[in-house]
């Protein structure tokens, strides 16, 4: 049992969170590793299903007011407690500056809550660790400012893309309370986010797979090419996604092809998708299996043909940046189709390990075709994938990083 305050709290969006079960192993191993911290999570979850991740973590888990008004006695103590610490006037003259440039209210709900949090943070804690770049980190700056503490981020995808450059640039300056150090997960965001820095390092930390929570690929017999072609994939019914534009692609498949998709995950587009695949009468040939834990998307994987993910860019810019389950199904030696999005060419080379596709249906479909119709090419891909994910995207070398950075962040200054 934990007898003393962790030095570093990490800041999440919410605790727990099925869609983000790489955040979740990361912890995991960064306790396993030695590093103890206390979680704080700007959101109460929402999701029906944990993941066996969150049940390992030992971790204490505090959370804030996900809105100001849910708890405006304590903001208001909050409020008035912050204006005695040292760091309160630079930090809401940083916050000022900033709600000129956005003003939202979700820019006052972050300032509210940085006070929440650098009031009851313990005295103990020496630096903040926020995952994302938007939201948490701006939380996780303004209470570092408040108590005077380094502040620290790893990035991931929409946060990275849909985040103001100016935003970007002061969290990753050194001259203005920006970031000791930040990490994230593909070469693609990295060097994005390092051309915008100026003295703040940011390190390519892949997550990696935790191939010990996985297990053996099954034995898969060569697949006859006129045998039925099961499909999936996993993923928030989202725009970033490009499920639309697989629906529209499963609908151009030929009529002799015996095929089924299934769908695993949650998101507001549900409704919407599965009124196109009516539409376009092929609803009879779908799965929606909804929001699934771990041991039940791996079981779906092992008894599937391919794996899908037709990812894009999203009108506001939002993307992918190199997903997780596309190491998960290379994990059971699935097949891929995918797209050349992001960082999906970091772990895909197109024709070697997978098929990366345009993403426009008639691409898709015609790609789906070509793996149906060659099962033995497809294996020799998955096998491929299943080897670059062991050689290459393996998890701890990138933990023993973060743990580096993390504790050189909270030590103690000479």
């Amino acid at each position: 049992m934990r007898t003393q305050t962790p030095a570093l709290a990490v800041l999440v969006k919410g605790w727990p969170r099925l869609s983000e079960t790489f955040i979740a192993q990361e912890l995991v191993a960064l306790e396993e590793a030695g590093q103890p911290f206390e979680i704080w999570s700007l959101r109460h979850p929402t999701d029906k299903k944990t993941h066996p991740l969150h049940d390992r973590l030992q971790a204490p888990v505090h959370y804030l007011p996900e809105y100001l008004h849910d708890d405006p006695a304590r903001v208001t103590h909050a409020r008035e407690r912050a204006r005695a610490l040292p760091g309160y006037g630079a930090a809401y003259q940083v916050w000022r500056a900033d709600l000129r440039r956005d003003p939202s209210h979700n820019r006052i709900r972050r300032f509210g809550q940085a006070c929440v949090l650098a009031t009851e943070l313990p005295p103990e804690v020496r630096g903040l660790y926020a995952h994302f770049l938007h939201t948490p980190s701006s939380v996780a700056r303004y209470a570092a400012i408040m108590r005077g503490l380094p502040w620290s981020f790893s990035a991931h995808a929409k946060d990275i893309w849909t985040s103001p450059e100016w935003e970007l640039r002061e969290k990753l300056s050194s001259h203005s309370f920006g970031a000791a150090f930040g990490a994230t997960c593909t070469g693609f965001g990295a060097r994005h986010l390092q051309d915008l820095a100026e003295g703040t390092p940011v390190d390519l930390i892949y997550h990696g797979l935790d191939l010990g929570r996985f297990p053996p690929p099954p034995e898969r017999p060569l697949r006859a090419p006129d045998a039925p072609f099961h499909m999936m994939s996993v993923g928030r019914l989202v725009e970033k996604k490009g499920f639309d534009r697989l629906i529209a692609a499963l609908a151009l498949l030929p009529q002799a092809l015996d095929w089924h998709w299934t769908h695993i995950g949650g998101g507001g587009l549900g409704d919407l998708l599965q009124g196109m695949a009516e539409e376009a009468g092929i609803s009879g040939r779908i799965t929606w299996r909804g929001a699934c834990d771990q041991p039940e998307v791996i079981a779906a994987m092992r008894a599937a043909d391919l794996f899908v993910l037709p990812s894009r860019v999203a009108a506001d810019g939002d993307r992918d940046g190199l997903p997780n389950v596309l190491m998960e199904a290379a994990s059971q030696a699935l097949p891929i189709l995918s797209t050349p999005v992001s960082a999906i060419p970091e772990f895909i080379d197109s024709g070697t390990h997978g098929l990366l596709s345009d993403d426009a249906p008639e691409a898709l479909a015609a790609a789906m075709l070509r793996l149906a119709r060659a099962p033995e090419e497809a294996a020799q891909m998955a096998q491929a994938a299943r080897a670059r994910l062991r050689a290459e995207f393996g998890m701890s070398p990138g933990i023993a990083r973060l743990n580096r950075r993390l504790t050189e962040m909270l030590e103690p200054a000479a």
